[in-house]
C-alpha cells in the first residue's frame, strides 16, 4: 500500500495526484490510500483511506465506501485497537520508537506496547515510528503484520541502510529486506 499523505495540498491538487497514482498502480497489487481525506479518496477512486486516530469512525466511512475499499486507522494503545477491532481493515500503531517526525513529548509504545496492540486487535497491525531495518525483527516478534514508514524509506534509499551498506538502496531491495524480516515471500510476479 502507498499512502498519499499531503495534508497541506489543495483538494483539487491532491485529487489530481491521487488519480495519477491510481492510474500508475493499475494492473499491479499496489493499493493507493489517501490519508484522512475520505472525500478525495472516494472522488479519485483510490483503493482506500487511512484515518487519523481523531478522525471519523471507520464504520461511518464503510457506509459511504464501495465494496473492497480499504480502511485503516491510527491507534496509540490497545484500548483503541480493541474498540476498532471490527471496523477497520488494518491498524497502524505508534509511535513505537522515537522519530524525528513526531514530537519528543509523545508517549512511545515501545515493542511491548506494540505487542499489546497486536494482541488486542482482530485485524493486521502495522508498526510506525522509528522503524528501521535493524528493528524489523522486533516488530515481527511483537506480532505486527508489517510496518508503515517514512524515514525508513527516505534514509535507507538516499544514503546507507542500517546494515551498513553504503550508497543508494533500490526500493525493491529495501522492500525485500523488510519482507525478509517478516518471512514473507514476494508475489511471483515481483520475484
Amino acid at each position: 500500500m502507498v499512502q498519499v499523505r499531503e495534508p497541506d495540498l489543495d483538494a483539487r491538487v491532491l485529487y489530481d495526484w491521487v488519480v495519477a497514482m491510481v492510474a500508475l498502480a493499475g494492473g499491479s497489487p499496489t493499493r493507493v490510500l489517501v490519508n484522512d481525506r475520505v472525500d478525495v479518496a472516494l472522488a479519485a477512486r483510490a483503493h482506500g483511506v487511512h484515518l487519523r486516530s481523531d478522525s471519523v469512525p471507520p464504520a461511518a466511512v464503510r457506509r459511504l465506501a464501495p465494496r473492497h475499499f480499504v480502511i485503516g486507522r491510527s491507534v496509540h494503545g490497545p484500548e483503541e485497537a480493541a474498540v476498532l477491532a471490527d471496523e477497520a481493515d488494518y491498524l497502524i500503531a505508534g509511535t513505537v520508537w522515537r522519530t524525528s517526525s513526531k514530537p519528543a513529548s509523545r508517549t512511545l509504545l515501545g515493542p511491548e506496547g506494540l505487542a499489546e496492540v497486536a494482541k488486542a486487535a482482530r485485524v493486521p497491525v502495522l508498526a510506525i515510528g522509528g522503524v528501521t531495518l535493524a528493528r524489523i525483527g522486533e516488530v515481527a516478534a511483537a506480532g505486527a503484520a508489517g510496518a508503515a514508514a517514512i524515514g525508513l524509506f527516505i534514509s535507507d534509499l538516499a544514503a546507507a541502510d542500517t546494515e551498513g551498506r553504503c550508497g543508494a538502496v533500490s526500493l525493491h531491495t529495501l522492500v525485500t529486506d523488510v519482507r525478509a524480516g517478516f518471512h514473507v515471500q514476494a508475489p511471483p510476479h515481483e520475484q
